[in-house]
């Protein structure tokens, strides 16, 4: 089973992927951790990727459907995957349409998550992260045990990415409504549209997820009790 999952910043993508993916034995396969990964070595291709989500902007197509066509022809993919940022555009969504047809393959499902945008401001603004292990912490939600310093590194204050500032945020959901949201009515004119509200506790949102997905055909994959 091949899914997507859509949905705007913060709204709790990577967290629902991974249980997905967890549950049916297929990766995750996030762009974000492909790009960081990209920006943290910094690649020709990292550093304007960094240029550009500093900005609240999304790299460029033809990077990101070539990321998605290796990352996808993998061996542990072969029965089935998990996208978490990709597509993004209705053309990348017609890339992705095109590269599984290329192989004998299709789409199973896309799941799209929704949250109010005040909600998404305060989850993505709340976000920290340690400079030296890179792991991610939430204020609110997920916060630090001093609230101030890296559990693992404790003279490492915690940081705010340049693209969870206030302002950036704001500007990356103004982005994903011009450029994303149209999606959610492409792949409902499909029939392969399953959409979830992603406030809520996580196992919550988990519940719901799982209970959309069952409506949808799980060739190489179950659910595990």
């Amino acid at each position: 089973m091949r899914i997507v999952l859509l949905g705007p910043p913060g709204v709790g993508k990577g967290t629902q992927g991974r249980r997905i993916a967890s549950d049916l034995g297929f990766p995750l396969i996030s762009t974000g951790e492909i790009l960081r990964d990209a920006v943290a070595r910094q690649t020709p291709l990292g550093l304007e990727a960094k240029r550009q989500m500093d900005q609240g902007l999304y790299v460029a197509d033809d990077v990101m459907v070539g990321l998605v066509r290796e990352r996808t022809q993998a061996p542990d993919a072969a029965e089935g995957f998990v996208l978490d940022g990709f597509p993004r555009t209705v053309p990348q969504a017609e890339s992705l349409r095109h590269m599984l047809s290329d192989r004998g393959q299709e789409l199973g499902a896309v799941v799209s998550l929704a949250a109010p945008a005040e909600e998404l401001v305060r989850r993505l603004s709340a976000r920290r992260e340690c400079p030296v292990c890179k792991r991610a912490y939430n204020l609110d939600s997920a916060p630090p045990r001093d609230g101030v310093h890296c559990d693992e590194h404790p003279d490492a204050g915690l940081a705010q990415r340049a693209d969870d500032a206030e302002q950036t945020v704001r500007k990356r959901l103004e982005v994903y409504e011009a450029q994303t949201a149209p999606l959610v009515d492409y792949y409902r004119q499909q029939g392969r549209l399953f959409e979830v509200s992603g406030v809520g506790p996580v196992q919550v949102v988990s519940e719901a997820v799982k209970k959309a997905l069952n409506g949808a055909p799980q060739k190489g994959g179950a659910w595990s009790s």
